[in-house]
């Protein structure tokens, strides 16, 4: 299971978890709220709330708008970060 991140272009959080997950090597999918279908509701599915990016990991667990440090943090604890 990949990473997957769910947020919108404009999302300035969105560009900054997007941005840190590239630096710490880590390889994500990512879902555009505004032109994939369906991909709204699932974000507000698995987090409970409208806030953007949410991003899922392989471990079933997620993070809202989180931090660079909180992106480097979990990727350690998954053995991914690079």
């Amino acid at each position: 299971m990949a990473i997957e991140v769910y947020g919108a272009d404009w999302c300035g959080d969105c560009k900054r978890a997007k941005a840190a997950l590239q630096e710490f090597g880590a390889e994500y999918v990512w879902h555009d709220l505004e032109s994939e279908e369906g991909a709204a509701d699932k974000a507000v599915a698995i987090s409970g709330q409208m806030h953007i990016p949410v991003v899922l990991y392989p471990d079933g667990a997620f993070q809202v708008e989180p931090s660079s440090t909180d992106i480097r943090n979990k990727l350690g604890e998954l053995g991914l970060l690079k």
